[in-house]
């Protein structure tokens, strides 16, 4: 009785000279082209056009006059960039820039790796609730963090403050101190950019294999041993993917200098996107801060060209 069930369940089979027609691969290209178009317009209008517009306004003298008659702006060649490698406050920008990123950045990639090892292997208990308390400044608006920050510094209302006087001691001027004012906003952003770096850490540690942990455990490898010899090798493709995105990051500094200190005092604090939004929105010189984007973007391309080739895995 089953059998017979299942032979009139089974679905007749097909004629044979019927064949499922594909589509052809006009058709498919056609299709694809369509579902893509949405993107492409957006990306069109709103990443491509703006970029190339401004190439071209860095090669101008674009500025207010010429918002509503562009077509107005002289051509005057690579003016704009001669006159940035002659421009001291430029030149200043970029030195505090590159000394963020010097400093920032190997502070950031150390502590998180620190943070990712211990809370992979040392903490058992709560694990999840260390690791949303890192990761939490992350996905807070910078801003709100910079403002928050900004109260904690001050040397007379502060968090800080009111510690010092505890013991009797007066706060110095974090913001207002041409030599700490940096320093302070390194601090800042590390605390804020550990947890980024902690997560990937995090997911290469976990993708390493335990049996070769094992194997060095076995041959009387130490924990540091196992650390340099075992783990950072295996981390290499998540040391640079956390390397590469941490300094980007880095170089476009502009939200804690533009909120904590205006990029003051004395300019010990102004980086090359504070200034640049300085001299395209509040000055508008636009053709000159648009060279300025693109001399910061060949800085970025080559540091980051630098860092694929020394830290690739060359081990494949």
């Amino acid at each position: 009785m089953s059998t017979t069930t299942e032979k009139a369940a089974t679905p007749p089979p097909a004629p044979a000279g019927r064949r499922v027609r594909k589509p052809s691969m006009g058709v498919q290209n056609a299709a694809g082209w369509l579902f893509s178009t949405p993107f492409l317009v957006l990306f069109t209008v709103f990443m491509a056009f703006p970029i190339l517009a401004t190439l071209v306004m860095s090669f101008t003298d674009f500025g207010l006059r010429n918002v509503t008659r562009p077509w107005e702006a002289n051509f005057i060649g690579f003016e704009n960039y001669v006159k940035l490698f002659g421009d001291e406050k430029f030149l200043k920008s970029l030195f505090n820039t590159g000394y963020f990123v010097v400093v920032g950045v190997p502070l950031t990639i150390a502590i998180g790796l620190v943070t990712a090892v211990l809370l992979n292997n040392g903490i058992d208990r709560a694990r999840t609730f260390f690791r949303v308390g890192f990761y939490a400044p992350v996905v807070t608006t910078i801003v709100a963090v910079a403002v928050v920050w900004r109260f904690v510094l001050d040397p007379s209302d502060g968090l800080i403050a009111g510690l010092f006087s505890e013991v009797g001691w007066s706060a110095p001027d974090f913001l207002g101190s041409e030599k700490l004012a940096m320093p302070s906003l390194i601090v800042m952003a590390v605390w804020r950019n550990v947890g980024t770096v902690m997560v990937l850490f995090i997911a290469g540690l976990q993708a390493v294999p335990t049996e070769v942990r094992e194997a060095a455990k076995l041959d009387g490898a130490s924990v540091w041993q196992e650390f340099r010899g075992i783990t950072v090798p295996l981390l290499r493709p998540t040391l640079l993917y956390a390397t590469v995105i941490t300094t980007i990051g880095y170089l476009n500094v502009f939200e804690e200098p533009f909120v904590m200190t205006q990029g003051g005092p004395s300019d010990s604090t102004l980086t090359v996107s504070l200034n640049m939004y300085r001299e395209g929105f509040n000055f508008f010189h636009m053709g000159y801060a648009s060279a300025m984007a693109y001399v910061l973007f060949v800085v970025i391309m080559g540091i980051t060209v630098l860092q694929l080739r020394l830290l690739k895995d060359n081990t494949k």
